[in-house]
């Protein structure tokens, strides 16, 4: 079984910062692209950045020179860091990673999202 599970988000005001983190466990061989996307109320789910296994990094239009997407391999984890955060970030961001699991497949996996709020 494998999983991803996120953390880090929260409540912030306009203009500042927040990381998130997410980890990938279970029966793993290797984790390949890993990313985050986020979903706003009433709104479809948005591609926010992705990073390759070996660090090349691409990130929305939105999110461009605001945020920035890094891992590490031997934790099995990707990272977002957020800065100048406006109100139209406010999402759930879930973490999303192809990973070759312990049979040896390569599947889509999806963590359950971790809330971020910017308000003042």
């Amino acid at each position: 079984q494998v999983q991803l599970v996120e953390s880090g988000g929260g409540l912030v005001q306009p203009g500042g910062s927040l990381r998130l983190s997410c980890a990938a466990s279970g029966r793993i061989l290797t984790v390949n692209d890993m990313g985050w996307y986020r979903q706003a109320p009433g709104k479809q789910r948005e591609w926010v950045a992705t990073i390759t296994s070996g660090g090349r990094t691409n990130y929305s239009d939105s999110v461009k020179g605001r945020f920035t997407i890094s891992r590490d391999n031997s934790k099995k984890s990707v990272y977002l860091q957020m800065n100048s955060l406006k109100p139209e970030d406010t999402a759930v961001y879930l973490c999303n990673a192809d990973i070759r699991n312990g049979f040896a497949r390569t599947l889509n996996y999806w963590g359950q999202g971790t809330q971020v709020t910017v308000s003042s």
